[in-house]
C-alpha cells in the first residue's frame, strides 16, 4: 500500500536521528562516540538491521492484507494511489482540518451585507492555525512577563555580563596555568630560589654582555640600584626585556627568543639584585623608581 514517506527515506531519517542522539548523550570528549567507543558502532549497526528488518515485515504484511482484500478495495486503492497529493483524501482532510473553509459552492450563506463595488465580504470563520498560534502566543506572553518582570530572571543582557564576567575569571585562572600566554599585565615575581637560578643562567648566557655577569651595568645600564630607565618593578622589567628598551639605543627585544616563563625568571633573578653593591658599577641612569604601594 503507499506511504506518504517511503522507505528508502524513513530508514536513514530514523537512523540518523538515532545516530544524533546517541553522539549527543554520550560524553565522549573531543572525538566522536562511535570512534572513541567501538561498541557504539556495534549498536548503530544493530539499529540499521532492526529499521530494514521492520521496514521488510512492515512491507510483507501489507501485501497479505492488500491480498485479502476484495476487488472492488483493491480497485478503490490502486484509483488512490494515482491520485496526486494535493487530491488525495487524507490531504483534503488535513487541510479542512488546518483551514476550516466552506466548499465554494457554500459561500452563498456566508456572504454579509457589504457590497464595495461589486465587491462583497465573506463570513469566513479565522483557521483554526492561526487561532492557535495568537493563543500561544497569549500564554508565551504571559509567562514571559511573570519569569522576567515579576520573578526578575535575567535578561539576555544580564547573561551577557554574567557570561562575560566569568569568562574573564576563567581566562585569569587559565592565564595562571599557561604561563607561555603571560604579559606584563599578569607576571608575577619569582622568589622560589630554584626559579632565580634559572634566571641567573638564562641573564649570564643573553644579559651579562651589555649588563656585565654582576648586573652592574656596562654598554646597558647598572641593574641594581634605584634608578630606572623605563621604568623598574617586575611588570616594567619583564616588558622592556619582552619588548626591547627605546628605539635605536640597542636594547633588543627578546621576544620569540625567551619564553614568557624565561623572562619571567630573568625579571624576578633581576629584581633580587637590588642593593647588591656590585664592584665600579656604571653610573646611575634614568630616575628612581619607587614601586606603588598595593591596595
Amino acid at each position: 500500500m503507499k506511504k506518504i514517506i517511503p522507505a528508502y527515506v524513513r530508514v536513514p531519517v530514523i537512523f540518523f536521528l538515532i545516530f544524533g542522539a546517541i553522539e549527543y548523550f554520550i560524553d565522549s570528549g573531543d572525538r566522536a562516540a562511535f570512534i572513541k567507543y567501538p561498541m557504539v558502532d556495534v549498536i548503530l549497526l544493530v539499529v540499521l538491521l532492526l529499521l530494514i528488518a521492520i521496514e521488510m515485515v512492515i512491507k510483507a504484511a501489507d501485501n497479505i492484507v492488500y491480498q485479502l482484500l476484495p476487488e472492488e478495495e483493491k480497485a478503490r486503492l490502486a484509483a488512490e494511489e494515482q491520485l496526486p497529493l494535493k487530491e488525495s483524501a487524507w490531504f483534503k482532510n488535513l487541510m479542512n482540518k488546518l483551514t476550516r473553509t466552506v466548499p465554494i459552492e457554500n459561500e452563498a450563506s456566508l456572504l454579509m451585507n457589504h457590497d464595495y463595488d461589486g465587491i462583497k465580504e465573506l463570513d469566513n470563520n479565522l483557521p483554526p492555525w492561526w487561532v492557535y498560534s495568537f493563543y500561544a502566543c497569549i500564554v508565551f506572553a504571559a509567562i514571559y512577563l511573570v519569569r522576567y518582570e515579576m520573578l526578575g530572571a535575567d535578561n539576555q543582557e544580564m547573561e551577557l555580563k554574567k557570561e562575560l564576567a566569568q569568562a574573564k575569571i576563567e581566562v585569569a585562572e587559565y592565564m595562571k596555568n599557561a604561563p607561555d600566554l603571560m604579559d606584563e599585565k599578569t607576571v608575577t615575581q619569582l622568589t622560589d630560589p630554584a626559579d632565580l637560578a634559572i634566571g641567573k643562567t638564562t641573564f649570564e648566557t643573553n644579559c651579562a654582555a651589555c649588563h656585565r655577569a654582576d648586573a652592574g651595568g656596562q654598554i646597558g645600564p647598572n641593574l641594581t640600584d634605584d634608578n630606572w630607565i623605563l621604568g623598574g618593578g617586575i611588570k616594567n622589567i619583564f616588558h622592556t626585556i619582552t619588548n626591547g628598551g627605546r628605539d635605536g639605543k640597542g636594547m633588543i627585544s627578546w621576544k620569540g627568543t625567551l619564553k614568557p616563563k624565561e623572562i619571567q625568571k630573568v625579571a624576578s633573578y633581576i629584581m633580587s639584585l637590588k642593593g647588591s653593591n656590585p664592584k665600579d658599577p656604571k653610573a646611575p641612569d634614568g630616575e628612581i623608581w619607587v614601586e606603588e604601594a598595593t591596595k
